[in-house]
């Protein structure tokens, strides 16, 4: 038997050639449609990464006190680690809005709810601004008061969407990823679970305290309203985010032997620079008055 030889040249057309060609077609008309109409998914992900990061200019300040209506952010100040081990992120880590990174390749816009990290940077954006807001009636321009109920919400850059900053009680079925403990997350949702107070940073001196407004760019304690626990920072805890690697947040009192809370639970709310070359009040130097407290504290002269 003769061996089989290829008769056919490589311009010869063989199967179902004509459908292949429809098909191709289909697909790049299809891709072309998608492109001009801003669907495909490079384009959503860009236009959600550039609301997310776009730049916002806090509120400024100018009694040192905090105000409803205010743009604030929440800043956990650096400390050295203490019980935990391991790898532990340092620096100023501000709370910020972490889309789900697979919710988000359905749409535009984020899901909710919408979980939160904590990462280290000083640039107040979209993901990492929050809005001081009041419970009951408009109390725009007011202070915030140490012991009063207020909200906390964010836009994540869509004017149109505000998203709040809750909590509940953990479940089986639902509690932070890394730590298991009570869940922090956004919600487009009204209602008590919302609710958040602040208390003054020195336990003995918070019934004296109660009542008065809130400082500025000073460290306090965030406690949910509902559930009575403190928000904190797990920098030793490490999470795979939309935008890379970032630590947990959640909803956790941590107390010392001498009942007062660790400085993972340690916030300040961050306002505005009146100067045109810092962007919040941490990128201003300490007061010496400050620097010298810590070198006490360092050199042991002050316990405190």
């Amino acid at each position: 038997m003769a061996m089989a030889r290829n008769l056919y040249g490589p311009r010869v057309l063989m199967g179902n050639w004509n459908e292949d060609v429809s098909l191709r077609e289909e697909i790049m008309k299809d891709f072309l449609e998608k492109r001009d109409q801003g669907k495909l998914l490079i384009q959503r992900n860009s236009r959600l990464k550039m609301n997310l990061l776009r730049p916002v200019q806090l509120s400024i300040s100018e009694d040192g006190y905090i105000h409803y209506g205010d743009k604030v952010m929440l800043v956990n100040p650096d400390h050295p680690p203490q019980e935990e081990a391991g790898l532990f992120q340092r620096g100023d880590l501000s709370l910020c809005m972490t889309p789900d990174e697979i919710k988000v390749q359905l749409g535009e816009v984020f899901q909710v709810p919408c979980g939160l990290t904590a990462v280290e940077t000083k640039l107040p954006v979209s993901r990492n601004t929050f809005v001081v807001l009041s419970t009951g009636k408009d109390a725009t321009g007011q202070v915030v008061r140490y012991g009063q109920d207020f909200c906390l919400g964010i836009t994540g850059g869509f004017e149109d969407k505000m998203l709040f900053l809750s909590s509940d009680h953990k479940t089986p079925m639902k509690s932070s990823m890394k730590s298991w403990l009570q869940e922090v997350y956004l919600t487009d949702e009204v209602s008590h679970l919302n609710h958040w107070q602040v208390a003054f940073l020195e336990p003995q001196l918070r019934l004296e305290y109660e009542g008065f407004p809130v400082h500025a760019n000073e460290k306090l304690v965030m406690y949910h309203r509902y559930t009575n626990r403190a928000l904190v920072v797990h920098r030793h805890l490490f999470l795979r985010s939309y935008f890379g690697r970032e630590v947990e947040v959640a909803a956790h009192t941590y107390l010392d032997s001498l009942r007062v809370e660790k400085p993972k639970n340690h916030w300040m709310l961050v306002t505005g620079s009146p100067r045109n070359n810092s962007a919040t009040m941490l990128d201003l130097a300490k007061p010496q008055a400050e620097d010298t407290c810590a070198m006490e504290q360092a050199t042991g002269l002050n316990p405190q």
